[in-house]
């Protein structure tokens, strides 16, 4: 069976991305260590990408990646929208 695979941050992190997974895309993401059944252990290496061991696999195994979605941009709030007329 094949799915799709996405970086995203972490529950609660804006700095790493860990791999996340889903079946199709009516479901919602989850990370791949929630997912059991297709996860693989994590390399031992410091710093190294978590997931990325499951990453190959799923990617062999003919998995889809989808690319990481950019963070919404904040807002322009120009100084006219704080002046009162």
């Amino acid at each position: 069976m094949s799915g799709q695979m996405c970086w995203l941050a972490s529950f609660g992190s804006d700095e790493a991305l860990i791999l996340h997974l889903r079946l199709n895309e009516s479901q919602p993401w989850k990370p791949y260590t929630l997912c059991r059944e297709y996860a693989v252990p994590d390399y031992r290496e410091p710093g190294g990408s978590k997931g990325w061991a499951t990453y190959q696999k799923l990617l062999k195994a003919g998995w889809k990646i989808l690319p990481t979605p950019e963070k919404e941009p904040l807002p322009y709030v120009g100084a006219l929208q704080f002046a009162r007329l």
